[in-house]
Parts: structure tokens; C-alpha cells; sequence
């Protein structure tokens, strides 16, 4: 597949590039994808939910009234977790939601995303540019030359973008991601990949590499 690549006027700079097929025009694995994006998203979780249990309550451990003759039901501690002042039971306790696949399966679930975008139409390389100073009007004129202001925008750098990145912090539905960073969710989150000319050849580098799955 040829696309263009675009000047920061966007304006086509007469120039093509062709997209790997073996990352950009495979048959997408759904059931691999959801994998994938599972994983990312238990492994954001802290896991640091915690409520307090009979054990962690505080009060006396003293038995409330004798077992029988009172005509009461039967009861222990104050703790006890029927009583109002008692712990909960089967609470939650911190604990580690994190989860991984192999190295394999993770790509072709990047690879999967980044085809379906592609299949839509939704690929845009750009060449190379950067920022002197964080300019967030300035990354909004370039949005709007491009077209693609007012959609869920991904912009993929070649490397470490730190003006554009900041320009990017107040544009609501715009991200900015390094390439060797770029993961499933990023590319499924974006309605549109806006990806630097040069950072195209690390995603290809970095993923063609896989075997098919």
C-alpha cells in the first residue's frame, strides 16, 4: 500500500512511501487484540483496594453474652461481621493484577490495530518535524492543515518530542507516543495515525521482524 508523505503545510511533498505488508496489511487477529488489551489495561491497576476485616477492626475480642439461655441468637464479638460496628466479609485485599503474553503474541496484536487503520484509510505520514518551543496553537494550525482536526488524533515520533508532546497536553483528543513506545491500545484509541516519516521505519523495523502468527 502507497500513501503520500506530507509536508507540515499539508501539502503533498511529492514523495511516496510504501507500507509493509506484514505489518500494516494483515488479516487482524480480533481474539489476540483483546488479548493484548486486556493485559494493558489490568497492568495500569494499582491493586492497592483495601477495606478492613474482622481482623482489622478494632474493638475487644470479649464475647457479647453467654451462648445459650438469653433467647437471643447466638453471637460473638462486637467484630463480627453481622454487626453494624464489625469487619466485612471477604473484603478486598491489595493484590497484583498484572498480566503478560509472549513477545510474539504482543506484536500481532500491534500489527492486527495498526492494519485495521490502515484498511480504513487511516494512516498519514508526515515528514519529520519538530517544535523550538511547546506551541499549542501552533500544533492546532497543523492539525487543521492536515484535516484531521476535531478527530481522535495519534501522532507517532520518531524519537523523544518533548515540545510536542507538551503542545499536545491541551488538545483534548490528541496524543503523542515515541514509536518504540507505541502499543495496541494507543493505535485502537486513535481515530486517526499521524506518524513522522522516520518513526514509520522504526514500527516497520520493530514489528516486521515478527513471524506470522
Amino acid at each position: 500500500m502507497e500513501v503520500e508523505i506530507l509536508q507540515e503545510d499539508g501539502m503533498s511533498s511529492g514523495r511516496t512511501v510504501a507500507l509493509d505488508p506484514t505489518v500494516f496489511g494483515i488479516e487482524p487477529n480480533d481474539h489476540v487484540l483483546w488479548l493484548d488489551v486486556k493485559r494493558i489495561q489490568a497492568n495500569k491497576r494499582q491493586g492497592t483496594h483495601k477495606t478492613r476485616e474482622r481482623s482489622d477492626v478494632r474493638g475487644s475480642r470479649r464475647k457479647l453474652y453467654r451462648q445459650k439461655g438469653t433467647g437471643n441468637a447466638r453471637a460473638g464479638d462486637a467484630k463480627s461481621p453481622i454487626r453494624r460496628t464489625g469487619g466485612r466479609t471477604h473484603g478486598a485485599r491489595p493484590r497484583d493484577y498484572t498480566q503478560n503474553l509472549n513477545k510474539k503474541t504482543k506484536r500481532l496484536a500491534r500489527r492486527s490495530a495498526l492494519s485495521y487503520r490502515a484498511a480504513s484509510g487511516n494512516v498519514r505520514v508526515i515528514e519529520n518535524f519538530s517544535m523550538d518551543v511547546p506551541s499549542t496553537r501552533q500544533l492546532k494550525d497543523l492539525l487543521a492543515l492536515l484535516e484531521v482536526d476535531g478527530q481522535k488524533v495519534l501522532i507517532v515520533t520518531d524519537g523523544v518530542e518533548q515540545e510536542i508532546y507538551r503542545s499536545a497536553q491541551n488538545l483534548q483528543k490528541v496524543n503523542v507516543r515515541e514509536a518504540q513506545s507505541l502499543s495496541t491500545v494507543d493505535v485502537l484509541d486513535a481515530e486517526v495515525l499521524l506518524i513522522q516519516e522516520g518513526a514509520l521505519d522504526v514500527i516497520t523495523d520493530v514489528l516486521s521482524t515478527a513471524q506470522p502468527a
